[in-house]
C-alpha cells in the first residue's frame, strides 16, 4: 500500500452540516487527496493525502470554498542562546520548516514567538527543529513556574564557576603586569600552563559547546570567535612551552575567557533586570479566594474560580478576579493597571479588577472573568508580545549579524596572512586572536530589543500599553495628536445646567419629553437629561418606536406624539417656535443646546455642560512644548467646541465632524504630509484610531477601541498621551544610541585588533563590556521621567 500523510486541520466559518459536505466534495476533488472527513462539531478537517501533495493546496481549496484554517501562534522558552548570531540561526532554522508562516526570536527575553498552521506540523516537530539546531526549546507556559528558580540556580553556579576562573587568572594576570614593568616572570610555563587549562576548558567548555552547536548547525555565532580566538594562543603555549621556549601567551587565553564570562553574567543580571515588569506583574495575582457557597465561607485556589463565584476580600488583600461589588463599599488601590495611586471608592453595581488591592473594608463581589480573560492577564499578553516584538529600526541589525561572525573569520584570516608575509607570524597570530575576540555581534543584537524591553515594562508600570515595538517607532515620529473631546478631553459625564420652556410650557414637561427619549439612549447628553429629571422626581413616561439619528439627536413616540431630541442644525427650519436668540443665549462657553419639539411644534431647549479634566490644559501645553499639533475633534457645534478649545488652549478645532467622517478627517491630516496619532475612547472612534499613524485608546473607554488602538493608555487622564510619546521618543533615543556605539565598537574595534594595537586580553575585555554597555544603557530609560508636573492645589477646571 502506498505511503499516504494525514493532515488534521482547523477551519473557521462553518456554520452547518452544508458547510462541511461542502468543503469535503471540493476537497476530494483534488489530485492526492484520498479522505475527507470534516467535522462540524470539532471545526476539524481530517485530510489523507499522498506524500507529494502539497498541504498548501489543501489550504487554498478550503479558502477558495469561503472558509479559513487560522495559524495558531506558540512561545517557546530557549536556552542556549548567546547572541545575536543564535537568534537568527533559530529563526532561519524554524523558518525553514513546512508550514511555519513567522518566527520572531528575542535574544533578550529568551523567548521565541511561532506562527504556523496547525495540523501540518506541531509543536513538537518546532522543538525538535530548535533542539536540531543545539538549542533548547520547551512550551513558555509549562516552565514559568520553575523558570525563576532555574535561572537563580544557574546564575550562582556560573558566579562560582567565575570566581574559580578569577582566582586561577589572577596570578597570570599579575605576572603579565610585572614583566610590563620591567620585572622578570615569577611563574614557571609549567604552572602557568596548569593555572590556564581549567580555565581554557572547564570555565571556557560553554563556549566550546556552544560553538559545536552552532557549527553542526551551519552557522557561525560568537562561541566560535571566543572558542577559535583563545585556542589558537592556549595551543601555540603549550606548544612553546613543550619547545622550552620562554614566551608564552596562557596569560591572554585565560584572561579572555575569565572577561568574557564575567561580561555574560553581568548581561545575565542586566537582562533579568530588563524584563522585570512582567516578573512583577505576574506575582500581582491573588493565591486564595474566599467562596461564598450555600453560605458558607470556602478558601479556594484562584485558579478553581468560575464565572458567577460570590467572593469575599477582605481588608488588605488582593482582588481574586475581575468581577462586580454586590455588597459593601470599599477604596482600591488600581494602580498596577492605570499607574494612578490614588485608591478608588468601589460601591455595590462597580466593577474591580483582579489583582487591585482592597484597601479598607471587606467587601463581596461576582466573579465575571477568570483565567486568561482577566484584566491582569491581558496586560501580562500585551506586554510580553510588545516585548517579543521588533521594531524596524531593529532589521538592520539583524541583516549586519547574519553575516558578521564569517566576515569577521575573513578579515582574521587575512589579517594573520598579512601579517605573516611580513615576517612576523607570531605577531599575526595575535592580530587575528585580537580580532576574533573583539568581534562580537551581542550588542547588536541587543541593542533594540533591550531597550523595548525596558521601555514597555516602564509604560506598563505607568498605565500605558504599547501593543509592539514598531508602534514605538512610529510613535515617535508623531508631530500631530488629534483628541476626542468627550470622554477624552472631558470627563464625559455632562449635566445640565439649564432649561429654557416655551410660552405655555413648563421646564419639567420639557425634561419630561427629553428623558423619555433618553432614557434608551446610551449618549452621554442623554444619561445627563435622564439624571437631571430624575433630580426633580419627574415620572418619565415610556417612549415607542424611539430611533437614533447619528450625529444629530433622537426621535420617538410619548404618549401619541412625535417628539424629537436633537441639534438646533437638526431641527432648525423644521419646527415652529424655533427663536434663535433663545437657544444662543443658552449656548454660553462650553455648553451644549439640545432643542426639544413635539410634533412640528417648539417645546423648549436644554443647556448641558461637560468639565473639562483637570489636567487637559496642562498636557496640550506639554504637547505643543514637544512641537507636537494639537486638534481638537469633535461633533459638537462650532460655538461650543470652539469655547472648550480656548479653554485648552487648542487652536485647530473640528466641530460638527459626524462619526462615520472621523476615519476621513484623520486621513486628511495624514494626507497633508503629518504623522497622525488619534486619542479618543469611545466606540465610535474606532475607525480613526484605525486610521491614524498612531490610534491611542483610553483605558476607560470602550473595548472595541481599545481593541484597534496601537497603545492603551489605562489611566484615562490626557497627560497619558504625552507620557505615551515621550517614552517612545525616549525609548527610539536609547536604541539608537544603541545601535550607534554597538556599530562604532566594532567598527573601530577591528581595524585596531588587526593593526596589532589591540592586544587579545583588551579586546576581550572591550567585547564582554559592549554587551554590559548596550544593556545598561537600556536600564537607564527607567529614569525618563514620566507624569505631569506637581500642581498647586485647585479645585479644578468647571463648566
Amino acid at each position: 500500500m502506498a505511503e499516504t500523510r494525514e493532515l488534521t486541520l482547523p477551519i473557521e466559518g462553518m456554520t452547518c452540516a452544508a458547510c462541511a459536505a461542502r468543503i469535503e466534495k471540493n476537497l476530494s476533488k483534488l489530485p492526492g487527496v484520498q479522505e475527507v472527513n470534516v467535522n462540524l462539531a470539532s471545526e476539524r478537517a481530517r485530510v489523507v493525502v499522498s506524500p507529494d501533495t502539497p498541504w498548501t493546496e489543501i489550504v487554498e481549496k478550503i479558502e477558495k470554498t469561503g472558509y479559513s484554517v487560522p495559524l495558531r501562534e506558540v512561545d517557546l522558552r530557549i536556552t542556549g542562546m548567546t547572541c545575536a548570531a543564535c537568534a537568527a540561526r533559530i529563526e532561519k532554522v524554524v523558518g525553514r520548516l513546512d508550514a511555519v508562516q513567522e518566527v520572531n526570536v528575542n535574544l533578550a527575553s529568551e523567548k521565541a514567538r511561532v506562527a504556523y498552521v496547525p495540523g501540518v506540523i506541531d509543536v513538537d516537530d518546532i522543538i525538535r527543529a530548535v533542539e536540531k539546531a543545539g538549542y533548547g526549546a520547551a512550551l513558555a507556559s509549562e516552565v514559568e513556574a520553575e523558570e525563576e528558580a532555574r535561572k537563580r540556580q544557574a546564575y550562582r553556579r556560573d558566579l562560582a564557576t567565575f570566581a574559580l576562573s578569577a582566582i586561577l587568572t589572577l596570578p597570570l594576570v599579575v605576572q603579565m603586569f610585572v614583566m610590563l614593568a620591567g620585572g622578570r616572570p615569577f611563574l614557571p610555563n609549567w604552572a602557568a600552563w596548569l593555572l590556564a587549562t581549567p580555565v581554557q576548558f572547564f570555565v571556557g567548555w560553554r563556549f566550546y559547546k556552544g560553538a559545536y552547536h552552532a557549527l553542526r548547525g551551519g552557522a557561525a555565532n560568537m562561541d566560535v570567535l571566543v572558542a577559535l580566538g583563545t585556542t589558537v594562543a592556549y595551543a601555540y603555549s603549550a606548544v612553546l612551552t613543550l619547545e622550552g621556549r620562554p614566551d608564552v601567551y596562557f596569560d591572554s587565553s585565560a584572561t579572555v575567557v575569565t572577561l568574557i564570562f564575567m561580561g555574560k553574567l553581568l548581561e545575565a543580571r542586566a537582562k533579568a533586570r530588563s524584563s522585570a515588569a512582567i516578573a512583577s506583574l505576574a506575582k500581582l495575582g491573588a493565591k486564595v479566594a474566599h467562596v461564598l457557597r450555600d453560605g458558607e465561607e470556602t478558601d479556594v485556589p484562584v485558579e478553581a474560580l468560575q464565572v458567577g463565584d460570590l467572593v469575599r476580600v477582605k481588608p488588605g488583600e488582593r482582588v481574586p478576579a475581575d468581577g462586580v461589588v454586590t455588597e459593601g463599599t470599599t477604596e482600591v488601590d488600581e494602580s498596577f493597571l492605570t499607574g494612578e495611586p490614588l485608591p478608588v471608592v468601589k460601591a455595590p453595581g462597580d466593577e474591580v479588577v483582579g489583582a487591585s488591592l482592597n484597601q479598607t473594608n471587606a467587601f463581596v463581589m461576582r466573579v465575571a472573568k477568570v483565567g486568561r480573560d482577566t484584566a491582569l492577564a491581558q496586560v501580562i499578553r500585551l506586554v510580553e508580545r510588545a516585548q517579543g516584538s521588533k521594531a524596524p529600526v531593529q532589521r538592520l541589525a539583524d541583516r549586519i549579524s547574519g553575516v558578521f561572525v564569517p566576515a569577521v573569520l575573513g578579515v582574521a584570516l587575512v589579517t594573520f596572512l598579512i601579517w605573516g608575509a611580513l615576517g612576523h607570524w607570531s605577531h599575526g597570530l595575535f592580530a587575528a586572536i585580537a580580532v576574533l575576540v573583539i568581534a562580537c555581534p551581542c550588542s547588536l543584537g541587543l541593542a533594540t530589543p533591550t531597550a523595548i524591553m525596558v521601555g514597555t515594562g516602564l509604560g506598563a508600570e505607568r498605565g500605558i500599553l504599547v501593543k509592539g515595538g514598531e508602534h514605538l517607532e512610529t510613535a515617535q515620529r508623531v508631530d500631530t495628536v488629534v483628541f476626542d473631546k468627550t470622554g477624552t478631553l472631558t470627563l464625559g459625564k455632562p449635566v445640565v445646567t439649564a432649561v429654557w420652556a416655551a410660552e405655555g410650557v413648563a421646564e419639567d414637561e420639557v425634561l419630561r419629553l427629553a428623558a423619555a427619549l433618553e432614557a434608551q439612549s446610551e449618549h452621554p447628553l442623554g444619561r445627563a437629561v435622564v439624571e437631571a429629571a430624575k433630580a426633580r422626581g419627574l415620572t418619565v413616561p415610556a417612549a415607542r418606536d424611539v430611533a437614533a439619528v447619528p450625529g444629530r439627536g433622537i426621535e420617538g413616540a410619548v404618549e401619541g406624539a412625535r417628539v424629537r431630541v436633537g441639534s438646533p442644525s437638526w431641527l432648525q427650519g423644521a419646527v415652529r417656535g424655533l427663536s434663535e436668540p433663545v437657544w444662543h443665549k443658552l449656548a454660553g462657553p462650553g455648553h451644549t443646546v439640545v432643542l426639544v419639539a413635539r410634533e412640528n411644534e417648539m417645546v423648549g431647549a436644554i443647556a448641558m455642560a461637560d468639565e473639562v479634566k483637570p489636567d487637559a490644559r496642562e498636557a496640550v501645553d506639554a504637547l505643543r512644548a514637544m512641537g507636537v499639533d494639537v486638534w481638537m475633534m469633535t461633533g459638537d457645534a462650532e460655538e461650543t467646541a470652539h469655547a472648550v478649545a480656548a479653554r485648552l488652549g487648542i487652536e485647530h478645532v473640528m466641530a460638527e465632524v459626524m462619526p462615520g467622517d472621523k476615519a476621513a478627517k484623520v486621513e486628511a491630516l495624514r494626507a497633508s504630509g503629518r504623522v497622525v496619532a488619534m486619542v479618543g475612547d469611545g466606540i465610535n472612534d474606532a475607525p480613526a484610531l484605525a486610521a491614524a499613524d498612531v490610534g491611542m485608546a483610553m483605558g476607560t473607554g470602550a473595548d472595541v477601541a481599545l481593541e484597534v488602538a496601537d497603545l492603551a493608555l489605562m489611566r484615562g487622564d490626557v497627560w497619558a498621551a504625552v507620557d505615551a510619546l515621550r517614552l517612545a521618543r525616549a525609548t527610539m533615543r536609547k536604541i539608537r544610541q544603541n545601535l550607534f556605539w554597538a556599530l562604532v565598537y566594532n567598527v573601530l574595534g577591528i581595524p585596531l585588533a588587526a593593526f596589532g594595537i589591540l592586544s587579545p586580553i583588551i579586546a576581550g575585555a572591550a567585547m564582554a563590556m559592549s554587551s554590559v554597555s548596550v544593556v545598561s544603557n537600556s536600564l537607564l530609560l527607567r529614569r525618563t521621567r514620566l507624569g505631569p508636573p506637581p500642581r498647586r492645589h485647585s479645585a479644578g477646571a468647571s463648566a
